[in-house]
């Protein structure tokens, strides 16, 4: 993901997270550590055959542990394994920023993704009791061991 993109990344994000859409200031703050040698993110995009917008993802990366930030596919690309393929891009970059784990946080009503992320191996661990904003919605957090890293947890 780079600075153009983001115009369409936010009409994107309007449209999946109504209610609670990442700011213009926070995409802008997360690419900011998403380049050079001491990059700590990963955000990617995807775009149709025609260059629009399919979907994007993000990963943050800190002493051995990664967070899925985002991950969000376009409606019309729902069903096609775009889901899938963003999130493995993010699980190599959590490899290659020698993660041991990679946590996230799923609203408790988005089933459809809870389901792709038990597919990848991530466990439920607890919930975040009012974490999606104005609407007061909780979220289930989730976790994957990264496997060769070295470490078992």
């Amino acid at each position: 993901m780079r600075w153009w993109d983001l115009p369409e990344v936010l009409a994107l994000e309007a449209d999946l997270f109504p209610e609670d859409a990442w700011s213009e200031g926070m995409f802008w703050s997360e690419l900011a550590h998403a380049r050079g040698p001491r990059a700590s993110r990963r955000y990617v995009v995807a775009e149709t055959p025609e260059g629009k917008l399919a979907g994007y993802a993000g990963l943050a990366a800190a002493g051995g542990l990664g967070d899925v930030q985002t991950i969000a596919v376009a409606r019309e690309q729902w069903g096609t394994g775009l889901g899938a393929r963003l999130l493995t891009d993010l699980l190599q970059h959590a490899t290659a920023f020698e993660c041991d784990e990679v946590l996230l946080e799923v609203r408790v009503d988005n089933t459809r993704a809870q389901k792709l992320y038990e597919r990848f191996g991530f466990e439920p661990i607890g919930f975040r009791r009012g974490y999606y904003q104005p609407g007061n919605v909780d979220a289930l957090v989730m976790r994957l061991t990264v496997q060769g890293t070295g470490t078992d947890i």
